[in-house]
């Protein structure tokens, strides 16, 4: 795939001409109508095989082909010019494909209701053929060591055709908050979590889930090693039935960390105990707080880095959000929260205000500012093709296990064709 940032005044056939691509595979890569205005800033998939370069001040073969994962010599030759020559700024460059890692990659669906709705059904169907596992979220903990299940509906079915396995996410929300209470009555209680955890296993049998994921967040501080020592427990009779354990662990950047979501969370603990982690980067920019980028590149590395002095990488799924957020301006603490959008309707919303979409080169992320009809100011902070090929470029340095989104549902076509153009996504099935 080549990533191509729209100019002004390019138009889909002027893209077509220049990387000569037929239009209308364009417009479905990007799930664009043909007929549609392009946004200046916006971030485009262009399919083709391999991608091209244009070589900036500074740049030599070796540099350029280091950044690629490749060769001067390879470089050199596909483009046939002389390896020992410094290619000339603007000169773009053929970089051929190289081949792909394994990755695993789980995605979580957040569904209400009885039953997931059409829109949900269809995004997991969409997303299932790039998933090694699917979580719907979630089985919540019941103060009588029962779950409450989540509805799945078709979702078993659309997993098993595409050999995506079914993820087992163990909550303690009560309503729509984690709550320190329900987590402090089960990790405080050994009959009570036998009764939780056989009751764990036996759902995953019956219903042939292949990982048990326990996501218990915002506890008690004092409830860092029973936490642990409910893990050591669980994992037992949960290998004993064939299955693998999961966690999901706050994005803590030391041990010591305080704070309600990470105190509890020993990275150690659940480096040891756990099968893999998913560590929940993201969330930097949030619905309650100041405009900034949900992900930013910088703050996701610095948590990452960290978990690795405490458990191996072959461990550790990278947390990605598969949406953004549209802030009123001015921001005032308490004040109307954020809006949450996809990535595919951030575009839509900056060409109906006619806004460009610009690109934060620090926290490789996209923005945009626009006015609304009460004369309101926005910010919108997303993500694109370039914000997550950052992230997947940081994956394959620090040799991680894989990526975990959360959630589907949200409109991101240009992420999966880019997560397919990297990776060979593991298949359990």
């Amino acid at each position: 795939m080549q990533i191509h940032v729209v100019q002004a005044g390019q138009t889909l056939y002027r893209l077509s001409q220049a990387y000569g691509v037929p239009i209308d595979d364009i417009a479905s890569a990007n799930e664009l109508s043909p007929e549609q205005t392009l946004v200046i800033g916006q971030a485009l998939v262009i399919p083709i095989v391999g991608r091209y370069y244009d070589v900036a001040p500074g740049d030599t073969l070796a540099s350029i082909a280091a950044q690629f994962g490749s060769t001067a010599g390879r470089l050199a030759s596909v483009n046939d010019i002389g390896q020992g020559t410094q290619p000339r700024v603007g000169t773009r460059l053929y970089i051929p494909p190289m081949p792909k890692r394994k990755a695993y990659v789980n995605a979580y669906l957040d569904s209400f209701g009885a039953t997931p709705s059409a829109a949900l059904t269809e995004s997991a169907r969409q997303a299932a053929p790039h998933l090694t596992y699917l979580a719907p979220s979630s089985f919540r903990v019941q103060r009588d060591g029962s779950l409450q299940p989540p509805p799945l509906g078709d979702l078993p079915g659309i997993a098993a055709k595409q050999r995506a396995a079914m993820m087992l996410a163990v909550t303690n929300l009560d309503g729509d908050q984690f709550s320190d209470e329900l987590g402090h009555a089960i990790l405080s209680d050994s009959s009570l979590q036998d009764t939780l955890i056989a009751n764990i296993v036996k759902t995953a049998k019956d219903l042939d889930f292949r990982d048990v994921h326990f996501d218990l967040e915002h506890l008690y501080p004092g409830d860092r090693e029973p936490y642990n020592r409910f893990l050591r427990k669980a994992a037992i009779p949960i290998h004993a039935a064939g299955l693998t354990m999961s966690t999901a662990l706050a994005p803590k950047t030391s041990a010591t960390q305080e704070g309600a979501w990470y105190s509890a969370h020993d990275y150690r603990a659940h480096g040891e105990i756990a099968d893999f982690v998913v560590i929940m980067t993201y969330e930097w920019g949030y619905s309650g707080g100041p405009p900034m980028a949900v992900s930013p590149i910088g703050p996701v590395r610095t948590v990452l880095e960290y978990a690795l002095t405490e458990m191996p990488a072959g461990k550790i799924l990278m947390g990605q959000n598969l949406y953004g957020y549209d802030w009123t301006l001015p921001y005032v603490s308490g004040g109307p929260i954020a809006k949450a959008l996809s990535p595919q309707a951030a575009i839509a919303l900056a060409r109906t205000r006619n806004a460009e979409i610009l690109y934060d080169a620090t926290a490789q992320a996209p923005y945009f500012t626009y006015w609304d009809d009460k004369v309101k100011e926005h910010r919108v902070w997303f993500e694109d093709a370039r914000s997550i090929q950052a992230k997947f470029d940081l994956l394959k340095e620090l040799k991680l296990r894989g990526i975990s989104y959360w959630k589907l549902g949200l409109s991101f076509p240009q992420n999966w064709l880019l997560l397919e153009d990297n990776f060979d996504t593991v298949k359990l099935l």
